[in-house]
Protein backbone atom coordinates (compact mmCIF):
# COMPACT_ATOMS: atom_id res chain seq x y z
CA UNK A 1 0.00 0.00 0.00
CA UNK A 2 2.93 2.39 1.06
CA UNK A 3 5.83 3.50 -1.32
CA UNK A 4 6.99 5.77 1.22
CA UNK A 5 7.12 7.34 4.65
CA UNK A 6 8.72 10.36 5.58
CA UNK A 7 9.40 11.71 9.26
CA UNK A 8 10.76 15.34 9.91
CA UNK A 9 13.61 15.60 12.09
CA UNK A 10 15.65 18.79 13.53
CA UNK A 11 18.65 16.98 13.69
CA UNK A 12 19.78 14.64 11.28
CA UNK A 13 22.87 13.65 12.39
CA UNK A 14 20.91 12.30 15.60
CA UNK A 15 18.41 10.79 13.48
CA UNK A 16 21.14 9.27 11.45
CA UNK A 17 22.17 7.59 14.52
CA UNK A 18 18.70 6.38 15.94
CA UNK A 19 17.48 4.91 12.19
CA UNK A 20 21.22 2.94 11.39
CA UNK A 21 20.69 1.29 14.62
CA UNK A 22 17.13 0.51 14.44
CA UNK A 23 16.57 -0.27 10.78
CA UNK A 24 20.30 -1.92 10.37
CA UNK A 25 18.15 -4.40 13.00
CA UNK A 26 15.79 -5.57 10.15
CA UNK A 27 19.04 -5.60 7.52
CA UNK A 28 19.27 -1.99 6.07
CA UNK A 29 22.17 -0.65 5.64
CA UNK A 30 23.21 2.47 7.09
CA UNK A 31 22.43 6.12 5.18
CA UNK A 32 24.30 8.45 4.11
CA UNK A 33 22.36 12.55 3.78
CA UNK A 34 21.80 12.87 0.08
CA UNK A 35 22.16 16.23 -1.70
CA UNK A 36 19.15 17.52 0.18
CA UNK A 37 20.74 16.00 3.29
CA UNK A 38 17.61 12.99 3.37
CA UNK A 39 18.13 9.67 5.17
CA UNK A 40 16.76 6.85 3.13
CA UNK A 41 16.08 3.49 4.60
CA UNK A 42 15.19 0.52 2.17
CA UNK A 43 13.51 -2.66 3.02
CA UNK A 44 11.17 -4.89 0.97
CA UNK A 45 10.15 -2.52 -1.35
CA UNK A 46 9.42 0.42 0.91
CA UNK A 47 11.46 3.33 2.15
CA UNK A 48 11.55 5.66 5.18
CA UNK A 49 12.90 8.79 4.04
CA UNK A 50 14.20 11.35 7.21
CA UNK A 51 14.38 15.02 6.22
CA UNK A 52 14.04 18.62 7.37
CA UNK A 53 11.01 19.91 6.90
CA UNK A 54 10.84 22.00 3.16
CA UNK A 55 9.19 24.85 4.49
CA UNK A 56 11.67 25.76 6.76
CA UNK A 57 9.65 24.71 10.17
CA UNK A 58 10.36 22.33 12.86
CA UNK A 59 9.60 18.94 12.72
CA UNK A 60 6.97 17.30 14.72
CA UNK A 61 5.54 14.40 15.71
CA UNK A 62 2.40 13.65 14.44
CA UNK A 63 -0.41 13.27 17.43
CA UNK A 64 -1.86 9.67 17.50
CA UNK A 65 0.40 8.89 14.45
CA UNK A 66 2.19 5.80 14.77
CA UNK A 67 4.44 4.49 12.49
CA UNK A 68 4.97 0.04 12.20
CA UNK A 69 7.70 -2.11 11.34
CA UNK A 70 7.47 -5.69 10.32
CA UNK A 71 9.41 -7.86 12.00
CA UNK A 72 10.46 -11.63 11.43
CA UNK A 73 10.40 -12.83 15.14
CA UNK A 74 9.88 -12.05 18.98
CA UNK A 75 14.13 -12.04 18.73
CA UNK A 76 13.89 -9.01 16.28
CA UNK A 77 11.50 -6.94 17.97
CA UNK A 78 13.78 -6.98 21.36
CA UNK A 79 16.07 -6.01 19.30
CA UNK A 80 14.75 -3.36 17.85
CA UNK A 81 14.23 -1.83 20.94
CA UNK A 82 17.02 -2.37 22.15
CA UNK A 83 19.05 -0.81 19.10
CA UNK A 84 16.19 2.27 19.57
CA UNK A 85 16.81 2.77 23.48
CA UNK A 86 20.88 2.75 22.98
CA UNK A 87 20.97 5.16 20.55
CA UNK A 88 18.60 8.04 21.57
CA UNK A 89 15.00 6.51 21.47
CA UNK A 90 12.44 6.42 24.61
CA UNK A 91 10.38 3.35 25.36
CA UNK A 92 7.15 4.07 25.45
CA UNK A 93 3.53 2.02 26.02
CA UNK A 94 4.31 -1.47 28.25
CA UNK A 95 7.53 -3.06 27.95
CA UNK A 96 7.89 -5.42 24.50
CA UNK A 97 5.66 -8.02 24.74
CA UNK A 98 2.62 -10.54 23.69
CA UNK A 99 -0.14 -8.09 23.55
CA UNK A 100 -3.62 -10.51 22.94
CA UNK A 101 -6.01 -8.30 20.12
CA UNK A 102 -8.84 -9.67 17.83
CA UNK A 103 -5.90 -10.43 15.34
CA UNK A 104 -4.08 -12.73 17.04
CA UNK A 105 -0.95 -12.58 19.19
CA UNK A 106 0.95 -9.74 18.77
CA UNK A 107 4.87 -9.19 19.52
CA UNK A 108 5.04 -5.59 19.79
CA UNK A 109 7.82 -2.61 20.99
CA UNK A 110 6.85 1.19 21.30
CA UNK A 111 9.43 3.53 21.47
CA UNK A 112 10.12 7.65 20.30
CA UNK A 113 12.49 8.52 18.06
CA UNK A 114 14.58 11.38 18.82
CA UNK A 115 12.55 13.75 17.30
CA UNK A 116 8.87 12.26 19.06
CA UNK A 117 7.97 10.46 16.09
CA UNK A 118 5.73 7.25 17.46
CA UNK A 119 7.12 3.76 16.23
CA UNK A 120 6.42 0.22 16.55
CA UNK A 121 7.87 -2.98 16.20
CA UNK A 122 5.50 -5.83 15.39
CA UNK A 123 5.52 -9.69 14.98
CA UNK A 124 2.33 -11.62 14.49
CA UNK A 125 2.65 -14.69 16.43
CA UNK A 126 -0.23 -16.41 15.64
Amino acid sequence: MFSHIMLGSNDIARSKTFYDATMGVIGCEPAEPNAKGRLTYAHSGGRLVITKPLNGEPATPANGGTIGFAMSSPEQVDAWHKAGMENGGEAIENPPGIRHTPMGDLYLAYLRDPDGNKLCALYKAS
